[in-house]
């Protein structure tokens, strides 16, 4: 674990802590090309050391918690790379390991406050790079959709994060998969849907989506992750009335991704003052998704702790 001798969870229930920002924009803003189906991921194999500096740069920012580039990771993923199985398992695990590293080096600069690396697991449409992880509904069942998450997550649980992200969760029965698949891995998680309104993208009422998630151990935090900021408190104060978990939240700049561009449209609308907001609302684990940057997680920091 990369805290200091407290859990995230205790963290939540004392106070609020920070995301941080979105990997792959503050990636391509080091110079890295993305404009392939493994995302993020790729960087993994060729430039793990790219991603331990988007970590620092975020730590440095203010953030309190890391999500590891580990979103769009998956043996399916991987294979199409002509990846084996052995090698992405090990690339699941630096993924952990270089937002430990980026801990590591925040210390030597002199970083004293508690903090987290969170282990991303996307959900299945992350792996198909389709856009249709803002869709869902992918056809296939609970039980398939969990034997598909369960290895991975085990990977990444063994890599002993302080916590697992199940984020950008598009469907309620996606949710299901991922509640039934966390279970007996020892690492507490959050679960956060992308969603547009007061449903989530396949259209199951917040309210539904958010109930089973009431009733899981693991599960320390719930809410909403890469939607509209203005999407954001409708979805917080649901979260807490249906679970009375603590509320996580990290949404978009505001701009809309294109899935057939491979490009981000429309303008940023996000502010950092909005998080006060929410964190009323009952949101205490709030940072940014895509597009989000350094800058804007700076800010976020500044506005909460102050």
């Amino acid at each position: 674990m990369t805290s200091i001798a407290i859990p995230l969870a205790a963290a939540l229930a004392a106070g609020t802590v920070v995301l941080d920002g979105g990997m792959s924009n503050q990636l391509e803003s080091a110079g890295h090309d993305l404009s392939d189906e493994l995302w993020s991921a790729r960087l993994l194999a060729e430039s793990p050391e790219a991603i331990t500096e988007a970590h620092l740069a975020y730590f440095r920012a203010g953030a309190d918690v890391a999500i590891t580039a580990s979103y769009q990771a998956t043996f399916e993923g991987f294979a199409r790379r002509g990846i084996g199985r052995e090698r992405a398992a090990e690339l699941l695990a630096l993924s952990v390991e270089s937002a430990r590293e980026a801990v590591r080096r925040a210390r030597a600069e002199g970083v004293t406050r508690p903090l987290w690396v969170a282990a991303s697991v996307g959900p299945y449409g992350a792996m198909l790079a389709d856009g249709s992880e803002y869709r869902g509904r992918y056809g296939l069942s609970v039980d398939e959709l969990e034997r598909f998450h369960r290895p991975r997550m085990e990977v990444l649980a063994a890599a002993r994060p302080d916590v697992l992200a199940l984020e950008t969760v598009p469907d309620a029965d996606e949710a299901r998969a991922l509640l039934r698949a966390v279970r007996g891995l020892g690492v507490p998680a959050w679960l956060s849907y992308s969603v547009a309104g007061e449903r989530t993208r396949a259209g199951q009422p917040l309210q539904e989506a958010f109930a089973p998630a009431a009733d899981a151990d693991e599960v320390i935090a719930v809410g909403v992750n890469c939607c509209a900021p203005g999407d954001v408190e409708g979805a917080v104060e649901i979260a807490a009335r249906a679970t009375g978990k603590p509320v996580v939240v990290y949404p978009n700049s505001g701009e809309a991704w294109n899935a057939e561009a491979r490009a981000w449209d429309g303008r940023a609308t996000f502010t950092a003052e909005e998080v006060l907001g929410w964190r009323a609302s009952g949101a205490r684990l709030i940072g940014g998704c895509c597009r989000v940057g350094p800058d804007a997680v700076a800010s976020i920091a500044r506005v909460l702790k102050a």
